[in-house]
Parts: C-alpha cells; structure tokens; sequence
C-alpha cells in the first residue's frame, strides 16, 4: 500500500508555470496525475502553494492539499503534505516530480514495492545503466553507485565508478557499470519528517543533491534497476515539444 504526492509550484525561476505548460492539448499536471492514478496508489494527491495550479489539478479531479509557499524543495513539500493529511510515520509517500509526464506507472508501484520490501530502509530509488560515454561525463545526468544487497552509497554528477586502469581503446573512459539514477523516490513518512529538519549538509550543497542530506543524515536509500525507461521530462522550454510529440503520438492527441 503506498501514496503517491506531485509537489507543483508556479514561481519556477527557470520555468515559471511549468505545471501548467500543454502538451498534447492538456496541462502537463493532467498527464501526470493520469499516471499516478494508473500506478495502484491508494490515494494521489497535488500538493501546491499556488491557486493556479489548484484549479488545474482540480480541473481534472485531482485532490488538492494547499502548502506554505516558503518550501525550498519538492521533499518539504510532500513532508508537510503527508502531516496535514496525517499519515502514519512508517506509511510509504512517493515523490512524482510535476515535470514527468511519461513516466511509465509502473515504476512508481515499483519503488513503493521495493521500499516495502525493505522494512530497515528509509527511502527507495531508482536507477538505469549508463548507455553513452556522453551520459557518463555529463555533469547534468546524476550517477548512483549502490552497495551488492542495493543500497546506495553514493550519488554524484561526477562519473562515478571511475576505473582506475585506465580508458578503452580509442581513449575513451571505461563506463561499463555505471548507473545513471532516476529522480523518483518512495520515503517513509517518518524519514520525511526528519528529512525536513535537517540542514544543508556539506556533500549535498557541494553536488546539489539533496538526497546526499539522507545520506549524510545515515538513513538507508535502496536502489533497483528501473522496469522500463522513465521518459522524457519536462525541465525547459524546449523539452515541451519533444514531449507533447510523445504524447500525441501515443494517445493521438493534438501535439499543442
């Protein structure tokens, strides 16, 4: 049994709106919510700071839980979610960015799966193997490395492992192994509590992730390989074409 929360906010610097953004002749926050009620959850709810996006997610019948707009990141977000709605401290939440629209339902069950099946873990995540040596060095495309019974140990933007004897024929690094992490995670409530009092730590100001605050923090994140490919995310403007083409293609709608 898990529960599914999408954190949107409008006052993107980047992105303002990205919430709202059509793809496919629907809110972006539409095709999202579809998904995560397509997962299993036992309840999906939007949790924003912004009347604009509340009349979208309800436009569309989603549940809505209005938090304070001083939240830095999407995990607060979910954290406050999760005690206004009361939820008991080991229940699993997971966390659907508001900028996937493709992101394949089965995933979100499978972390939730994973997380349950692992009652010492705090958090679970996903993972896929790097495919390129353009992924591999690519500081924007996080790796993970994971112990032998899955849990993480560390998350980088760096390329990580690095095999130390050296690079293939050709001059090229050696990225056999390596694992780009997938931003979808399932938390119990408790961690996120704890989670949301922690400060800054100094790997994760450093890397500017902030799953290196649980880490730091000693709580255990479980990692798996993904079941199928998460699908284009939505973090600039030039990613909405891309996207809403998927998205006509697949359910033949409009692509604007």
């Amino acid at each position: 049994m898990f529960r599914v929360v999408i954190p949107a906010r409008y006052a993107s610097t980047r992105f303002p709106g990205k919430p709202l953004v059509e793809l496919a002749g629907r809110p972006m926050l539409h095709w999202v919510y579809g998904n995560a009620c397509r997962s299993g959850a036992e309840q999906v709810l939007v949790a924003t700071d912004d009347e604009r996006i509340a009349q979208a997610a309800r436009s569309c019948g989603a549940p809505v839980v209005m938090t304070a707009p001083t939240h830095a990141s999407g995990t607060d977000r979910i954290a406050e979610a999760a005690a206004l709605a009361g939820w008991g401290p080991r229940d699993i939440v997971v966390n659907l960015q508001g900028d996937e629209p493709l992101l394949p339902p089965v995933l979100l069950r499978q972390v939730a799966e994973l997380l349950e099946r692992h009652p010492g873990a705090d958090l679970a995540t996903l993972a896929t193997p790097v495919r390129s040596v353009e992924e591999y060095l690519d500081p924007n495309v996080v790796k993970v490395v994971a112990a032998p019974d899955g849990r993480a140990l560390y998350f980088s933007r760096a390329p990580i492992p690095w095999h130390r004897d050296g690079a293939e024929a050709g001059g090229a690094p050696r990225f056999a192994g390596a694992r780009r992490h997938i931003g979808l995670y399932a938390y119990r409530v408790e961690a996120l509590a704890r989670l949301a009092t922690l400060p800054v730590a100094a790997l994760e100001d450093t890397e500017k992730l902030e799953q290196l605050r649980a880490l730091a923090a000693g709580l255990e994140i479980r990692v798996i390989d993904a079941l199928e490919h998460p699908g284009q995310d939505v973090n600039t403007p030039a990613d909405v074409e891309r996207a809403g083409a998927l998205l006509a293609a697949r359910h033949g709608a409009p692509r604007h």
